[in-house]
């Protein structure tokens, strides 16, 4: 992310970025269906059942997008949990319309 960005723009670009990829593999067919291909492929293994939880997937993808925020590993720890915790809570006001 740029450096020139203000910390809570990179932090709510962050939450939006995970809660998107998050939703779209557990929720959505995707572009040319390669999320039901991939589904299919991996079946109703770990990985399928992974793949069909928005609320674990966004522990693995705001990992790395805590490490482009963050300079120490606790505030690594706290940035990761706080990006995950802001996309479960898009999820979950995303979910009352459905």
């Amino acid at each position: 992310m740029p450096s020139e960005w203000s910390p809570w723009f990179r932090l709510i670009i962050a939450v939006l970025a995970t809660w998107r990829i998050a939703h779209l593999i557990a929720k959505e067919d995707g572009p040319f269906d390669l999320i039901v291909r991939a589904r299919t492929i991996v079946g109703n293994g770990m990985f399928g059942r992974l793949m069909d939880c928005p609320y674990c997937l966004s522990l693995w993808f705001s990992a790395p997008a805590a490490y482009q925020l963050t300079s120490s590993p606790i505030a690594w720890i706290f940035a990761w949990f706080a990006i995950s915790g802001g996309s479960c809570l898009l999820e979950r006001i995303t979910e009352r319309g459905e």
